[in-house]
């Protein structure tokens, strides 16, 4: 199963607020061959760390694609690069952030350029609750835990709001 990350806490000038920011983003996915299987629900999350940035719409995806890890990076990078993200420092907030979390059962370490499964996916609420949705007895192809296990140990500073209609953006 490959999973992909979506979030972002930053009005887009074209896209909008981040929720239809991310929507797009997705379609965008769609649009170049990626395809969704599944999605999960949004849900409103608060920085990690936690610093007075903008709270942030979350989601994961399960897609469906022939590209390789390396290239589906690129990939993601070149629509975050579309959609007008900028990287001034690290957990700087922003417009768009796509990250690949899991693909299959691959497992690689390439320095900074591509860390598969994600480094802090096992840390991080906003990546665990969403993958939940999809498949809480997925298996991380490291630790062998599954999300449901891996989801009991987040901590507790971490922030999460189901994300509604009627709640506000941002």
């Amino acid at each position: 199963m490959i999973i992909i990350a979506i979030g972002a806490n930053l009005e887009s000038p074209e896209h909008g607020l981040p929720l239809q920011t991310c929507k797009k983003a997705l379609s965008r996915l769609e649009e170049l061959g990626v395809e969704i299987v599944k999605q999960s629900r949004w849900l409103k999350t608060a920085p990690v760390p936690i610093s007075d940035a903008p709270w942030y719409v979350n989601a994961v995806a399960q897609i469906q694609t022939d590209l390789a890890p390396d290239e589906l990076l690129e990939l993601l990078h070149d629509i975050e690069n579309e959609f007008g993200r900028v990287r001034p420092f690290i957990n700087a907030p922003r417009i768009l952030d796509l990250d690949i979390i899991a693909y299959n059962d691959f497992v690689s370490s390439l320095g900074d350029h591509l860390i598969i499964p994600h480094p802090r996916m096992h840390e991080r609420a906003f990546v665990l609750l969403p993958l939940l949705d999809i498949d809480e007895d997925w298996r991380h192809p490291v630790t062998d835990k599954t999300a449901k296990e891996l989801s009991l140990t987040i901590p507790v500073d971490q922030e999460t709001i189901e994300y509604s209609d009627s709640s506000s953006e941002n």
